[in-house]
């Protein structure tokens, strides 16, 4: 019965580890997602590594870099806690050990507008912080 008991044990301590880190995740990234759909800078800001990198689409460029705080100073001057229209959602997100990566979709109805981004996180100093972004602007569905 101990045979089956200890590796049992071990099984469901590991899942809710697993499910501790992906709700701990979960939270880094609405952070951001949440913080760019309602104009809240620290929010941004808070989600990310501050020497991180956003890797961005920007009409007539084909990279756009910018820092997390260089980022979230694109919405200083929209009232904060207004929702602007993001829409968003976590479609994956993939843990190993102290990395992970999880991809979130950004639709923006009112501009026809819908982005696909990428991330790359880190748990630093037993927190999960986005240390890379990429995001892209898909083509209209029209």
């Amino acid at each position: 019965m101990k045979k089956i008991l200890l590796p049992l044990a071990l099984f469901i301590s590991y899942i809710g580890f697993s499910q501790s880190e992906e709700a701990s995740i979960r939270t880094t990234l609405n952070q951001y997602l949440e913080g760019s759909s309602y104009n809240n800078t620290e929010m941004i800001e808070k989600a990310f590594y501050k020497e991180a990198e956003l890797f961005l689409s920007k009409e007539g460029q084909e990279i756009w870099v910018l820092s997390p705080k260089e980022y979230a100073a694109l919405f200083e001057n929209r009232t904060k806690g207004e929702f602007n229209g993001r829409e968003t959602s976590i479609l994956d997100i993939d843990i190993n050990h102290t990395i992970a990566s999880a991809k979130a979709e950004i639709r923006i109805e009112s501009q026809n507008m819908r982005f696909i981004d990428i991330f790359l996180l880190k748990k630093l100093s037993g927190k999960w912080k986005i240390i890379s972004k990429a995001a892209t602007l898909l083509p209209d569905e029209k």
